[in-house]
Formats: structure tokens, sequence, C-alpha cells
């Protein structure tokens, strides 16, 4: 059974950081790339970081510069680690897996990150 566990989420002041981690679990980690999406509220899910089996990274949108993302192949997981946080970037943060060669696509149940003082 496929499965995506995030954890790390929570309240954080503006200015703080935050590490998000994923675990996952019954497919072929090293063989997909693994990515952190955010979806402020009353908004659409985007992607924010991407990392592929390899270790090659991409950022995207405004939070650039304050993430890294980073995985370890032996534990299976991933983690985001998000730094000078500002209010703006509040909503539920889902970790995704996608096959590199395949149809296989997985999505976490989410967890919520909010920044207010």
């Amino acid at each position: 059974q496929v499965q995506l566990v995030e954890s790390g989420g929570g309240l954080v002041q503006p200015g703080g950081s935050l590490r998000l981690s994923c675990a996952a679990s019954g497919f072929s980690f090293s063989s997909y790339d693994m990515a952190w999406y955010w979806q402020p509220p009353g908004k659409q899910r985007e992607p924010i970081a991407i990392i592929t089996g390899s270790g090659t990274t991409n950022y995207f949108n405004a939070m650039k510069g304050r993430l890294v993302i980073s995985r370890d192949n032996a534990k299976n997981t991933v983690t985001l680690d998000m730094s000078s946080l500002k209010p703006e970037d509040t909503g539920v943060y889902y970790c995704n897996a996608e096959e590199v060669v395949g149809p296989g696509m997985y999505w976490g149940q989410g967890t919520q990150v909010t920044v207010s003082s």
C-alpha cells in the first residue's frame, strides 16, 4: 500500500523556520521525483520544490530562495526546510511522488502551515 505521510506543519511566527518531512512507503522511492506543493487558502495547489532521484533540485514561485528540499533514498524520506516565513506562506503543504518513467503519482494528505504572530 502506497503511503506518503507528511509531518512538521504547525503555527510559526513571521520570520521563523520550519521543517516538513514526508515518509514514503509502498513504492520504489528512488525511481520517483519527489516534490512539495503548496495550496494557499482558497487557491489552487502549486509546486514549490522538486528533487529527482539523483538529487537534482528545482524551486518555483515566490518562495524560491527560502526553501531547501532534500531526500534520503535509504530512509525513503523527503524534507522541506523553509525559512524567513511570511504570513502569505500560510497554507496546506503536500508531498508528491511522480514516477520518472511510468504513470505512478501519489499524494500525501497534506500538512497545515500557518504563519502568524
